[in-house]
């Protein structure tokens, strides 16, 4: 790395793009321990405090993160998760050429909450399935994941079908095609619980969806809440004037 003086580009900036560029390229790999601001300091004769704001622009860009007691390490490289389409999570990570799995917290049929009633258009006697999953790519938790599906359209639904793609058995098993979903996102902090079964820190920022999947001619089929790791999901949209 270098550091030029005489530069009208601000010094700190200058570290930025360095440690930017060294990440890109692979010479500092994931979860690389980084050198301290004291020794960035003494190694290019310029101030801890311009050190300072270097790593933390680059922490709250999402290229850094801290372990307190610890350092400063670099980040995994974020999932870009498109806005557009509509993939199962077997169906994103296959994609991706990663490999899905999940490991199952909780599976019942239950009386439908009473909030999701006119969402999957049910009535009070109506059952649905209820799971709660943790999804992995590569054996790496990303997210947890709670879905509610009428018993009508879940048929013999076993814990053997989730180990693949829900959405594949439900169109083979229902007949019906998959058509569209109404997703809304927030900004979240994980709890306790969630933390723990993402790998993360209580506190930590997590992405909260939750999305309501339909059918041709608007039949909703699946409300799913899902908790995403912050660190590691970024959402993409595109928009054309």
């Amino acid at each position: 790395m270098f550091i030029d003086k005489q530069s009208p580009i601000p010094m700190y900036h200058q570290i930025m793009e360095n440690l930017k560029k060294q990440i890109e390229d692979g010479t500092l790999a994931p979860d690389t321990l980084i050198p301290s601001e004291r020794e960035y300091a003494e190694r290019f004769g310029i101030s801890r405090m311009t050190v300072r704001q270097a790593l933390s622009n680059l922490v709250n860009e999402g290229y850094l993160y801290r372990q307190k007691g610890k350092g400063t390490f670099v980040s995994r490289k974020k999932f870009e998760q498109p806005l557009q389409g509509l993939t199962s999570f077997s169906e994103d990570m296959r994609q991706r050429g990663l490999k899905a799995s999940s490991q199952l917290i909780d599976f019942k049929k239950t009386a439908c909450p009473e909030h999701l009633l006119p969402v999957l258009q049910l009535s009070n006697s109506d059952a649905v399935f209820e799971l709660k999953r943790i999804r992995l790519a590569n054996d790496e938790p990303m997210a947890i994941e709670t879905s509610y599906i009428p018993e009508r359209f879940a048929g013999d639904l076993t814990k053997k079908h989730l180990t693949g793609s829900l959405y594949e058995y439900i169109e083979t098993h229902t007949g019906h095609v998959i058509a569209h979903a109404k997703q809304e996102l927030e900004a979240n902090v994980a709890s306790k619980e969630e933390a723990n079964l993402l790998s993360i820190s209580a506190g930590d920022p997590v992405l909260s969806i939750t999305r309501t999947t339909f059918f041709q001619q608007d039949i909703p089929f699946e409300y799913v809440v899902s908790v995403y790791r912050g660190d590691r999901y970024k959402l993409i949209h595109t928009m054309e004037r």
